[in-house]
């Protein structure tokens, strides 16, 4: 079983920067692949952007150039540092994991950027 706890969502003007956190903890061995979804209301949840491993990353097109995925393998962390973040960033952040065969996730972390 893997747990994955999300923290550094929050409130943040147009334009602003904030840095999301995501540990996981739990019984496993590595951890294949680490991303960040992101869902609103009515909407499904999207991938924001993944890395592997290895440290090989994918974004989406919306956040590519702003958004930056990173990961220390040492302490089953990954990181999403967000720049020049704008309103329709807007959403509720999950934490995924790929253990195994097996997709984990995170509870979630609000971000909201005000215009």
């Amino acid at each position: 079983q893997v747990q994955l706890v999300e923290s550094g969502g929050g409130l943040v003007q147009a334009g602003g920067s904030l840095r999301l956190s995501c540990a996981a903890s739990g019984r496993f061995s590595s951890i294949l692949l680490m991303g960040w979804y992101r869902q609103v209301p009515g909407k499904p949840r999207e991938l924001v952007a993944h890395i592997t491993r290895g440290g090989l990353t994918n974004y989406a097109d919306s956040v590519k150039g702003r958004f930056t995925i990173s990961r220390d393998n040492a302490k089953n962390t990954v990181f999403l540092q967000m720049n020049s973040l704008k309103p329709e960033d807007s959403a509720v952040y999950y934490c995924n994991a790929l253990v195994g065969s097996d997709y984990y996730w995170g509870q979630g972390t609000q971000v909201t950027v005000s215009s």
